[in-house]
């Protein structure tokens, strides 16, 4: 690990007068501190966010609900308000790495952590992500835990949120404070897909601080849930996964929002599968119909087709668990 400054901000403009001089902000540094320990990361200097407050969780006067930054993995997921109005963003979280972890990570860092690409990760090897214009050795190396939606021949890493997916499919906004004031960017412009700048994986200006995560008020009743499929059961990364929430009024599907992760180099949003159900009766044929739109598009490497079928089967099995109708 390199030398680097360390600073612990005592309040809101503190943590941003530091961030505009270039420090980084951490807090749980689940992820930040490890990938310092493996020299990916080697910033100059370290803001600690820890102490400001933002550990809240309310609904909002419309009836969203706003997740504070600094709430911990463990604590969004346990919370009343989220368990009963998203269960997929509790379920998500849930099925997110270990119980230590989930009690330092913060939601503001799970949706900032970097890919688990394992080339990312291994100095030695080329990675534009990590050195732009170096290449990218997941496309002729082994790439089965690789993307198959929003690649470019720069990079076909995924990204590991389990969380972000649940947030990308409800459609959230992130709320975002910085030396020019408060802004809100939608979720699905948040996280950017890496195109020619795989480098560049958020929208964060300089300094700017990631304040909240806020869900909009959905119809209700609404149904939801996240569904992982992985390599095995306990702390491991999604080869795919299925964010679904519903809403069925008069037997008959007014609402649908789907996101996939484990595929996509940001979590992918599935119009196609949306659109499908939107106006139609719950019904096994419609579930099928529906997932095999969500691989549209795909472009799978070498050791990835599996993830194609594997996609559309996880889409359609979390669509008949949440539509309830076989």
């Amino acid at each position: 690990m390199y030398p680097f400054a360390f600073t612990k901000a005592s309040d809101t403009r503190e943590a941003l007068n530091a961030g505009r001089r270039g420090g980084r902000y951490i807090a749980g540094g689940t992820t930040l501190v490890d990938l310092m320990r493996e020299t990916v990361e080697r910033p100059d200097s370290l803001v600690d966010i820890s102490g400001l407050p933002l550990r809240e969780v309310a609904v909002t006067e419309r009836g969203g609900l706003r997740i504070g930054a600094l709430v911990t993995m463990s604590e969004a997921a346990a919370h009343a308000k989220v368990r009963t109005l998203y269960p997929v963003v509790s379920e998500a979280l849930e099925l997110s790495a270990s119980a230590q972890l989930r009690n330092m990570a913060t939601i503001g860092g799970n949706i900032m952590q970097r890919t688990r690409c394992t080339y990312f990760r291994d100095v030695t090897a080329d990675c534009n992500k990590r050195e732009p214009g170096s290449g990218c050795a997941a496309l002729h190396g082994v790439n089965r835990a690789h993307a198959i939606l929003g690649t470019s021949d720069a990079c076909v890493a995924t990204h590991p949120s389990d969380a972000a997916v649940a947030f990308a499919a409800l459609e959230a906004q992130v709320h975002l404070l910085g030396p020019d004031g408060a802004r809100q960017v939608s979720f699905a412009d948040f996280l950017l897909r890496p195109g020619s700048t795989p480098q560049r994986e958020h929208a964060l200006r300089k300094g700017e601080l990631i304040t909240a995560v806020e869900i909009p008020a959905r119809p209700h009743p609404l149904r939801s849930g996240y569904l992982k499929v992985r390599d095995r059961q306990s702390y491991e990364f999604a080869l795919t996964s299925a964010a679904v929430a519903l809403h069925v009024r008069g037997g008959v599907i007014r609402e649908a929002k789907v996101a996939a992760g484990g595929v996509g180099t940001v979590p992918w949003k599935l119009p196609a599968v949306e659109q499908h159900l939107v106006g139609e009766r719950p019904s096994g044929a419609l579930w099928s119909a529906a997932a095999a739109k969500a691989a549209d598009g795909a472009r799978p490497l070498k050791h990835n087709r599996f993830k194609v079928e594997l996609l559309q089967r996880t889409v359609e099995r979390q669509l008949r668990v949440v539509g309830g109708a076989k």
